[in-house]
This record gives structure tokens, C-alpha cells and sequence, in this order.
């Protein structure tokens, strides 16, 4: 039987599981890939319908019975937060509409963190290609963004009203958890996820060329530029292992989000997660 994996198609991702993909990973059972934008991924996870899944971070308060948390393959660093853009010289978002990518990513969680104090009157939810756009011409005052649009969002003319990363290590300390891996419990052992993962992670490091035609062929019009860009900042030490500061982080966000009443009491993500 095939593994069924779920990655968003953006570059970080195809580059960390091309060689988990495409049988380059000795011992890895075969892989039957979905492409979906990470807030698919979270709804679907709730159901159980992939056996890995990459997931937001602020979604794990609600998967944590059904998955185990990888301590490899996902999204978190410094310097690659989320950011807040507006057009014009808006100071704050009082009375503003608002475009977000996903009410349970970790991105809307940071903004209504950060956002506390200054409650826009209105959320919408809208895919993200279509959020920079929809801000430059009039429809949200605010957008809310991800991913490759801290390098392209001056295109549109936009401004960042602010970077929730920096906010958040200036306030923690700590890395910012984007995007995590899960392992379906009862489907596939966590610890051999976790092992090729890792060897892929390896695999891609070591030669970058060989996921290039599969990386560009997902990345969207991306220019190859700012898919090297994109893979720099969000492939890291951390992918190949959360380590006690990157556990730290999940922690610290989802404590936080529990006591701000934005997200159900979990029980420590560090013991729900395969660690070795």
C-alpha cells in the first residue's frame, strides 16, 4: 500500500519530500502525493485523510489525538514570519477588513495575538494568491501573508504594517512554528517517518539540483530567484530537527493561544511527538 502524503506546493516543501516522493529513500514505501494549501490540509487532517500531512502549527490543538507530531520536515525559523500588509500609510487596523489565509493557520493565530488591542471589524478568508492582489486593488484595507510574498509583496505596491515574526521573537525569543508534520496514529509508524524524512532533508541538501525540475514545477509562475530565496529561509536546522528550542516555541504559542481562550487546552506537544 501506498503512503499518502499531503504537502503544500510551495518550494520548501516540494524540496524537503522530493526524494521521499520520487523512491530515492532506501527502505520508504511508495508515496501517493496531494498538493493543497495548508489550510485544505488542517480540514482534511481533522477527517484522517492522509497518512502524512503537512498541517499548521495553531491547528495541532485540534489533531493531536489522531497524529503524532514529527520532529522534522516542517516550517519553523527566524526572520520568516507572517506579515501584515496594507496599502498607504495605515497605522493600525482598527475597522479594517482583514484577508487571511485560514482561520486555523499559524498565521491568523500570531495576528489575533498581536491583534488584540486593535480588533478589525471584519476576517475574510481568502486563497491566498489571491490576498496581495485583492489589497492593492481596494477590497481588504489589510492582508494577511506568507511564504514567498515577504519577497514580493513590494510588487503590489504594499506596505508592512508589521512583521508578526519579529514581533514574536522580540516578545518570546523564539523561533516562529509555521508548519508542521504529522504521522496518522495507527497507520504509520512515527518513528520510520521521522527516519525519511530526515534522510530525504539529507538528500536535498546534498544535491540541491536533483529536486529542481520537481521544485519549479510546483512553484507557481515563482520566479527561480525567489524559489532559492524561499527555500533558504524556511529550510533549516530546524527541518531536520524541532530540537528543545524549536519544541519550545510550539509550546510557548499554543500556551498562549489556550490562555487567550483562541485555541482548546492541549497537553504538551513534546509528549505527543516522536523526539529521538
Amino acid at each position: 500500500m501506498a503512503l499518502s502524503l499531503a504537502i503544500s506546493p510551495c518550494p520548501n516543501d516540494t524540496f524537503v519530500f522530493d526524494a521521499l516522493v520520487h523512491g530515492r529513500v532506501p527502505g520508504a514505501p511508495a508515496v501517493e502525493v496531494t498538493y493543497a494549501d495548508v489550510d485544505v490540509t488542517n480540514t482534511a487532517a481533522e477527517r484522517g485523510a492522509f497518512d502524512l500531512v503537512k498541517v499548521s502549527y495553531a491547528a495541532l490543538p485540534w489533531l493531536l489525538d489522531d497524529y503524532h507530531l514529527l520532529p522534522c520536515g516542517g516550517a519553523l525559523g527566524r526572520g520568516c514570519g507572517p506579515l501584515v500588509l496594507t496599502r498607504g500609510d495605515r497605522t493600525d487596523l482598527s475597522g479594517a477588513t482583514v484577508a487571511v489565509p485560514g482561520e486555523r493557520t499559524t498565521a491568523y493565530l500570531l495576528f489575533r495575538l498581536w491583534a488584540a488591542d486593535q480588533a478589525p471589524a471584519r476576517i475574510e478568508v481568502v486563497p491566498f494568491h489571491e490576498i496581495m492582489p485583492g489589497v492593492a486593488a481596494g477590497r481588504y484595507d489589510a492582508g494577511l501573508v506568507i511564504h514567498e510574498a515577504r519577497f514580493t509583496y513590494p510588487r503590489h505596491g504594499l506596505t508592512a504594517l508589521v512583521d508578526l515574526g519579529e514581533w514574536w521573537e522580540g516578545d518570546t525569543g523564539l523561533p516562529i512554528p509555521l508548519g508542521a508534520i504529522l504521522a496518522r496514529r495507527g497507520a504509520v509508524d512515527p518513528v520510520d517517518a521521522a527516519a525519511w524524512i530526515r534522510e530525504s532533508v539529507r538528500q536535498a541538501w546534498a544535491d540541491p539540483e536533483a529536486s529542481r525540475e520537481y521544485v519549479l514545477a510546483h512553484a507557481q509562475e515563482m520566479e527561480p530567484d525567489v524559489v532559492d530565496r524561499h527555500i533558504g529561509l524556511y529550510v533549516n536546522e530546524f527541518t531536520a530537527d524541532l530540537g528543545e528550542a524549536g519544541f519550545a516555541a510550539v509550546e510557548a504559542l499554543l500556551g498562549r493561544a489556550a490562555d487567550a481562550g483562541l485555541v482548546p487546552q492541549t497537553s504538551s506537544s513534546r509528549a505527543t511527538a516522536w523526539t529521538s
